[in-house]
C-alpha cells in the first residue's frame, strides 16, 4: 500500500522511552504544522490515487483533541474526495480508551500501528515504557470491534530482554492476529538513558549477526501464521549511517535483506549438503539468495566447490528447484547455530 508520511516526533508522549529519540530516527526536529499537512499532500498526490495518510512518531491519540481534529481535517479534503483510501496513526497501546478509537473512527481513521517493543513485564518497566502488556491485550480488541487495520511494533533486544524473550512477545503478538508488524532490533542512539546504561556497562547491544539470525526466526513464524512484516530494522537516515546519532546495535543499512538472505542461505545450505550443487531460485529474489554483496554465493561455493545458483522469471516466489525437485522456502526447518544462541 502506498503510503503518504508525516512525522510528528514524541508528540503527545506522556514521556520519553529509554531507547527513543525520534527526531532522529525520523529526520524529523519538529511536529509539521497542519496547514502544512495540507499543503504537502496536495503536491503528493499529484498524479495519484490510493493509499493511506499516516502520521507517524509520537502517539498521535495523546495529542490533545484539537491537536488531532487540526491533523486529521487536513487529509478530510482527500479522502472525501476519494484521492486516499484512509488515515494511519501510531499509538501507544495505553492511549487507545473507547472513546478515543471512536474518535478516530468518526474521522477516519482505518489503521493504527501500536507500539508495544514487548510484551515482558521485566522489559518493559526496564524500558520505561509506562504500560504494561495488558494494555496491548485490551487495545487490539477494541480496534477490531472499531473494524481498524491494527499493526503492532516488537522491539527484540531491550535492557532484560533474550533470544527466548523475542520469541515469547513475537508469539504473544502473533496470537492477537495483527494485520501486520513491524521489528525493529533494538539499537543504542546517542542522547538516550540507554546510551548512558551502555556506556557505563551496564547493557550490551546484540552484534548484528544475532539479530539477523533471531529476525529469520520471527520471520519463519510470521510466515505459517500469515502475518507479514512490513518493515524490519530503522530506516536508512543520514543521522545513522554518518554515526552522528547511532552509538552501537544491530542496524545495518539494508537490514531487511540481510534477514530475507539468512532465509535463503538456510535453505540452499541444506540443499548443498545433501549434494545438490546447481539450485535455481525465483529471479525477482535471486539478489536475496545470493546475499548481501553476494556473502551468501561466496561462502557456499567455499563450503561446496561448483556450487551454481540460477534465477528463473517463472518460477514461483518463495521456490527454490534443483535435481532433487521443487520446495518451498519456508519448509526448511528454522535453525540457530549453538554459537548464535543468546
Amino acid at each position: 500500500m502506498r503510503i503518504y508520511p508525516f512525522f510528528i516526533p514524541h508528540a503527545g508522549c506522556p514521556h520519553r522511552c529509554i531507547f527513543c529519540r525520534q527526531e532522529k530516527i525520523s529526520g524529523r526536529l519538529f511536529p509539521p504544522d497542519p496547514v502544512a499537512v495540507g499543503t504537502q499532500l496536495e503536491q503528493m498526490l499529484t498524479g495519484r490515487r490510493g493509499g493511506e495518510v499516516a502520521f507517524y512518531g509520537g502517539s498521535f491519540t495523546s495529542l490533545s483533541p484539537a491537536s488531532q481534529e487540526a491533523y486529521l481535517a487536513a487529509v478530510v479534503p482527500s479522502l472525501s474526495s476519494g484521492r486516499v483510501d484512509g488515515i494511519r496513526v501510531s499509538a501507544r497501546p495505553d492511549a487507545l480508551g473507547e472513546e478515543q478509537v471512536a474518535f478516530l473512527r468518526e474521522w477516519g481513521v482505518t489503521t493504527v500501528e501500536i507500539g508495544v517493543q514487548s510484551f515482558a513485564p521485566e522489559v518493559l518497566q526496564r524500558s520505561e515504557r509506562g504500560h504494561g502488556a495488558e494494555a496491548v491485550f485490551s487495545s487490539v480488541p477494541r480496534l477490531r470491534r472499531a473494524g481498524l487495520q491494527v499493526g503492532l511494533q516488537l522491539m527484540p533486544g531491550l535492557p532484560g530482554g533474550d533470544r527466548a524473550e523475542a520469541l515469547r512477545s513475537l508469539d504473544a503478538a502473533l496470537a492477537l492476529s495483527p494485520d501486520f508488524l513491524r521489528i525493529y532490533p533494538t539499537v543504542v542512539l546517542r542522547g538516550t538513558p540507554l546510551a548512558n546504561e551502555y556506556l557505563a556497562g551496564r547493557y550490551r547491544p546484540w552484534p548484528l549477526e544475532l539479530a539477523v539470525d533471531l529476525c529469520a526466526d520471527m520471520a519463519r513464524r510470521c510466515r505459517h501464521q500469515n502475518v507479514p512484516v512490513i518493515r524490519w530494522g530503522l530506516h536508512n537516515q543520514p543521522e545513522l549511517t554518518n554515526g552522528a546519532t547511532l552509538l552501537a546495535g544491530p542496524w545495518h543499512p539494508a537490514f531487511g535483506q540481510l534477514v530475507r538472505a539468512r532465509l535463503w542461505f538456510r535453505a540452499l545450505s541444506v540443499l548443498a549438503a545433501q549434494g545438490e550443487r546447481e539450485v535455481t531460485v525465483p529471479r525477482v529474489e535471486f539478489s536475496d539468495a545470493q546475499g548481501h554483496r553476494c556473502d551468501n554465493l561466496r561462502s557456499l561455493r567455499e563450503r561446496y566447490p561448483g556450487f551454481v545458483l540460477f534465477g528463473d522469471p517463472n518460477l514461483e516466489p518463495h521456490t527454490l528447484r534443483s535435481a532433487a525437485g521443487q520446495a518451498s522456502l519456508w519448509s526448511f526447518s528454522a535453525y540457530s547455530p549453538e554459537e548464535l544462541v543468546i
